[in-house]
């Protein structure tokens, strides 16, 4: 079991580092001025492979978590409601990581209109849910 929880670390570690980066890239696409097409082909690949790495990231990452939760029974049973809540924010991370899909998908057709200010903001979202599922794994609060 150290084992599976080892390597789920490491793919949750890989998977958010993505995470906080892919949106980073976003703020840099809504700076690059209108006619700089190199400029936004190159943070576009990026993207591109970005995302494409963090997805890879992704599947273990969940995967193992699954193992973790049915085959260890980690977190079921009585007083254990914070996994519930931890279950509920690794919903949204996996929503989160799709919507960059689709942010990414329309920043290439050119067809999303976003400022570098709403992208900042929106980079801060997986922090926040990264603070909140550590705290309910360690702190157990309910």
């Amino acid at each position: 079991m150290l084992w599976v929880k080892a390597f789920h670390i490491v793919f949750i570690a890989s998977w958010f580092a993505g995470l906080f980066y892919l949106p980073r890239i976003f703020v840099n696409l809504a700076l690059v001025p209108p006619g700089s097409i190199a400029e936004r082909d190159r943070l576009l690949l990026m993207a591109r492979k970005l995302m494409r790495f963090t997805t890879l990231l992704a599947g273990p990452a969940l995967a193992l978590g699954v193992w973790l939760w049915l085959g260890y029974g980690i977190g079921r049973g009585p007083g254990n409601g914070w996994m519930h809540a931890k279950l509920a924010l690794v919903v949204l991370v996996a929503g989160y990581h799709h919507g960059c899909g689709v942010i990414l998908r329309k920043l290439e057709a050119g067809t999303l209109q976003r400022s570098h200010v709403w992208f900042r903001w929106f980079n801060e979202v997986p922090v926040l849910l990264l603070l909140a599922i550590v705290i309910l794994v360690v702190v157990k609060p309910f």
